[in-house]
């Protein structure tokens, strides 16, 4: 009679499918939890937990997501999902930036500009209104929102989707409003005509998280100024001729606003005598300067401290009715140009200040169109732009030009329309960097907050030292307004501003910006005041909307905290959200609004190349199409795996290694599913004292390797919880374990000891396992967790597995880490036979480890088990020094060495191993001793493996 003993065998099943077929699946798992109200579920596992609060930046609502927002949205999600893990109360509350120009310039792109013709509706003759614009930039924002929301959810971001925090928000906006006042009541709000940046193209003022640098041509130019009262200053007065002061400048169209030559009293400055005149130039300059101009033959004819060059006087060289002093100034240095600096205090924050100090008049020639107004005196009604080629051109005319060339450099830009800017002084609101010491509070407090990596401590260090006053107003009509009454006449403030501002509040609480724009001056003063004061016509800098937030939102919800135990930007934002943030946090508490800040890199190509939509280097890499190559927790892995705290390189190579490394999770998943499929934990649980060695000794491990894993997700090094888990997967169970216990499984009885041991090693690794991964590989670990026997919900709600406490017993940890060190000599010595054709499986060899007497003492632990751990037939033991037809030896310093042969006896059909007992019962000829207890016995007794 023939037997098929398959049906004898334990053979695993599972309904979690070797493959994930992520891309199809996700979808569908992502409504279920919606259906579910999954976040809402972990909201109420966690009632009256300590709250740990992660404060979402707002990113703009314009356009489609990209990888960058990916590696953002992906990182907070893991964060919170893992401090849920702890225990924590983790709210998760999305949110928005919704003002501001891009929408303005969208919206303008769709129906028109404010006081122009509608585009849809121009043959009605209708012409756009301001509120009617606010309303389309309303409606806009929203569908760009719904555009995000959808890709941000698709990530399996877990948040109060429901009830995110939009600045456009009525409640939001007048929480805006009302930090405004705090500021201002706390006298850190300053009105003043200073230079800010300008963007032309903007027509508005920028702040300076809104400028980057990028390589400019521009024409350079040495111009001389006459000087008018040479007899005042002894060194000058016997000087015949020309006699000029020269500056040099990259921007000529600033000289219509020159009102002085600033000098360093530290400097020392030479009378240059040349066939053309004599020239004042900086001592140290004047090789650069002879070797510019190519001037032959030269002297010098008097040497002049730069204190002493405050007497003099000079002519401006395109204004006939101006003349300009010489000041002195500690911005001035001789690493360039002449160490004399022409000096606007209209066009630079340097000559502002020094231009303050020495009460010069910040006069501003140039309009918000880049035109020169009036007060330029030349070249009136024309752009600065087009007008400077004829400045040049009448400064060479009249020998005042000395040299023009055009020069290479990094200039500051609009980071939205990558156009040059400008500095234009135009009257603006700022918030005080030292009025009342905001500055210095804020470095105060800096070394207080948690800065990782610790280098953006002194990145935001040296921003706050060298920042200047904020300036937070801007010229537009989709905004918060600055909401304040400026008497007509004067310019001052309403004396009952801070009352004001919250009336004001309250009306857009109602009805949104819209409320305050709409409502006569009379909604807010009496008869008296509403005419002599008007309303701000200036809203505030988007900078301010989102930097407010922790006042505008965290302060204003229950489920959140104020400060913020974590903000979480890319590395670019030190200089954006988190200072704003800062910034307004000091102004209206006097403390930051955060406790730790995490700063990601950005993702590259594989040149290194920022990737960006301009540069082509976008393609294959859009979030969509990753999610649908790969599907979520494949680009999961992948961010998380990354050492985010650096540039993250983008490839097709590098989705393929995360592809390899999903896999080989996955594949341990399904191993642990599929061999717990039968296995009841109600009533098939081994006591954990009565464990096989082997068992026990992989939940030791499993409990060290979630230490290391609690560890790395405290410190948020996300990558290193990837490489333990891998490690844990391919090399702890994939690699060892698991690898051994096959046979256990499989072949010994279905309920006997033997095996419910290993299953329920197995059960309480799966369980830890997917609490590991869950905040990462979220999609796999919720499909596995409906999977696992005894679960129920949802694996986000769980908390970190507690192991069984228990001991080693008889063979400690050391015992098998040695026993471990043999079997990979053992597995290497496999090799060679096979290669040599000496077995072609392991189960074919004869095994004998010749090993040194600590080697020894651990592998006779095992005593005839030890063929299970190495996978072989028969395995034996003998002191190094009778080693006989070694295979392959330790290189090292270790006394190991293997002989393999081939094993004698006939193979088991049922659990392959070559035995000479098979067939000794007569009554199952095909399988041995073995195998025949497990089939119709009591089951084989394992001590060990």
């Amino acid at each position: 009679m023939t037997i098929d003993y398959k049906n004898t065998l334990n053979l695993a099943d599972t309904a979690f499918p070797m493959r994930g077929d992520l891309a199809k699946r996700e979808p569908a798992w992502l409504d279920a939890w919606y259906q579910d109200d999954l976040y809402g579920q972990i909201r109420k596992s966690r009632i009256g937990r300590e709250k740990y609060v992660l404060h979402d930046s707002p990113p703009y609502a314009n356009g489609q997501i990209h990888l960058g927002h990916v590696v953002n949205k992906v990182l907070k999600d893991v964060i919170v999902k893992y401090k849920t893990l702890d225990g924590y109360d983790a709210p998760y509350v999305p949110g928005w930036d919704c003002h501001g120009l891009p929408i303005e310039q969208k919206v303008e792109e769709l129906i028109g500009k404010v006081g122009q013709p509608h585009k849809d509706k121009a043959k009605n003759g209708e012409i756009i209104t301001a509120t009617e614009f606010r309303r389309a930039c309303r409606e806009y924002a929203k569908s760009q929102i719904a555009l995000q929301m959808a890709d941000f959810k698709r990530l399996g971001v877990l948040g109060d989707w429901g009830n995110p925090y939009l600045t456009m928000n009525f409640a939001t906006e007048a929480g805006i409003v009302r930090a405004l006042g705090k500021i201002y009541e706390n006298g850190h709000i300053v009105r003043g005509m200073k230079p800010v940046n300008w963007c032309l193209d903007c027509g508005s003022a920028l702040a300076e998280a809104e400028v980057e640098y990028e390589n400019k041509k521009s024409d350079a130019v040495y111009v001389g100024f006459d000087i008018v009262n040479r007899e005042v200053l002894a060194q000058t007065a016997n000087i015949n001729g020309k006699l000029q002061a020269v500056i040099w400048t990259t921007t000529p169209w600033t000289l219509p606003a020159n009102q002085a030559i600033t000098a360093s009293t530290e400097l020392d400055y030479i009378v240059l005598n040349t066939a053309n005149g004599a020239y004042i130039i900086a001592k140290d300059l004047q090789e650069e300067f002879v070797k510019t101009l190519e001037i032959a033959e030269h002297s010098t004819l008097a040497t002049i401290n730069g204190k002493d060059l405050t007497a003099l006087k000079a002519q401006h060289p395109l204004i006939a009715e101006r003349q300009v002093p010489f000041i002195t100034g500690d911005h001035v240095t001789a690493d360039s140009g002449t160490g004399l600096v022409h000096t606007a205090p209209a066009h630079g924050v340097d000559d502002y200040n020094v231009g303050r100090a020495n009460g010069l008049p910040t006069e501003n020639p140039v309009g918000g169109n880049g035109v020169y107004l009036d007060e330029a005196k030349v070249f009136v009604g024309e752009h600065i732009y087009k007008a400077q080629p004829k400045i040049i051109a009448t400064l060479q005319e009249s020998g005042h030009l000395l040299n023009h060339t055009v020069i290479t450099h990094s200039y500051p830009h609009c980071w939205r329309h990558k156009t040059p800017i400008i500095f234009r002084a135009t009257p603006q609101w700022f918030i005080s960097m030292e009025a009342k010491g905001l500055r210095e509070q804020a470095l105060k407090d800096i070394p207080n907050v948690i800065w990782t990596p610790s280098w953006g401590q002194n990145r935001i260090e040296s921003m706050m030292n060298g920042r200047p006053d904020w300036c937070i107003s801007r010229q537009r009509t989709w905004g918060v307004p600055i909401a304040f009454f400026i008497h007509k006449d004067t310019g001052d403030l309403h004396p009952q501003t801070a009352e004001l501002i919250e009336k004001v509040a309250q009306v857009i609480e109602k009805g949104g910006i819209e409320a305050w724009f709409d409502a006569p001056i009379s909604d807010f003063l009496n008869e008296n005041d509403s005419q002599i004061y008007q309303k701000s016509t200036d809203t505030l800098d988007v900078w301010f909307d989102s930097g407010s937030t922790n006042f505008a939102v965290l302060a204003n919800r229950d489920e959140l905290t104020n400060p913020a135990d974590l903000y979480l930007e890319g590395s670019d934002q030190h200089r954006g959200w988190f200072q704003s943030s800062l910034l307004v946090a000091e102004s209206v508490y006097g403390r930051p609004p955060y406790k730790q800040v995490l700063t990601h890199g950005f993702t590259v190509d594989a040149k290194g190349y920022k990737l960006s939509k301009s540069k082509g280097n976008t393609k294959g890499f859009e979030p969509q199409e990753l999610a649908n190559k790969y599907g979520i927790d494949i680009v999961r892995l992948w961010v998380s795996s990354s050492d985010y705290r650096y540039e993250m390189a983008v490839s097709k190579e590098g989705f393929d290694r995360t592809t390899d490394m999903y896999r080989r999770i996955r594949n341990t998943v399904r191993f642990l599913l599929a061999n717990t499929d039968d296995f009841n934990p109600q009533t098939d649980m081994v006591a954990t004292s009565d464990l096989i060695s082997l068992d026990k000794y992989i939940l030791h491990k499993a409990q060290k390797v979630q230490e290391q894993i609690k560890v790395s997700y405290t410190n948020m090094d996300f990558h290193q919880v990837c490489q333990a888990v891998v490690g844990f997967c391919s090399q702890d169970l994939g690699g060892f374990y698991l690898d051994i216990i096959k046979d256990r499984q499989y072949t010994t009885k279905a309920d006997g000891k033997a095996r419910r041991s290993a299953q329920t090693a197995i059960y309480h690794i799966a369980h830890a396992l997917l609490r590991w991964i869950a905040p990462i590989l979220s999609f796999t670990a919720q499909e596995a967790w409906q999977v696992l026997k005894g679960t129920d919900g949802y694996v986000f709600t769980q908390e970190w597995y507690e192991f069984p406490v228990f001991e080693l017993g008889e063979i400690s940890e050391e015992d098998w880490q040695v026993i471990l060190n043999a079997k990979e000599v053992v597995n290497k010595a496999y090799e060679i036979a096979r290669t040599d054709k000496v077995i072609n499986a392991n189960l074919m060899a004869d095994v004998t480890v010749f090993a040194d007497d600590n080697t020894l003492k651990s592998l006779e632990k095992l005593g005839n088990e030890l063929k299970f751990v190495f996978i072989s037939s028969v395995a034996n033991i003998a002191p190094f020094a009778n080693k006989t037809g070694v295979t392959f030896e330790q290189a090292d310093d270790s006394q190991v060495a293997v002989s393999i042969k081939t094993a004698e006896g006939e193979k088991c059909v049922r659990c392959w191993h070559i035995s000479s007992d098979v067939g000794a019962n007569a009554d199952y000829p095909e399988i041995c001793t073995r195998c025949v207890e497990n089939v119709v016995g009591n089951g084989e007794v394992r001590h060990y493996a």
